[in-house]
C-alpha cells in the first residue's frame, strides 16, 4: 500500500481518529506529531499498545 501525504485540511487530531489503524495510516502518512510522547504508539487515545501499532504497521507496510 501506498501512502501519501495528507494536506493540512485533511489532517485530524487524535480525537477524531475513528480506531488505531486509522491513526497509524496518519502517522505513517509523516504526522510524526500523533505520536506526541515518541514512543512509537500514535493517538494514545486508539492505539492500546506498541503491538497493535506494529501489527497495523505490517498490515499496511509502513
Amino acid at each position: 500500500m501506498f501512502l501519501l501525504p495528507m494536506s493540512d485540511a485533511e489532517a485530524k487530531g487524535c480525537k477524531k481518529m475513528r480506531d488505531c489503524k486509522d491513526a497509524v495510516v496518519h502517522w505513517c502518512s509523516g504526522e510524526s506529531r500523533r505520536d506526541g510522547d515518541g514512543d512509537g504508539i500514535p493517538c494514545e487515545n486508539v492505539c492500546r499498545n506498541k503491538e497493535q501499532v506494529d501489527e497495523i504497521r505490517r498490515k499496511i507496510g509502513c
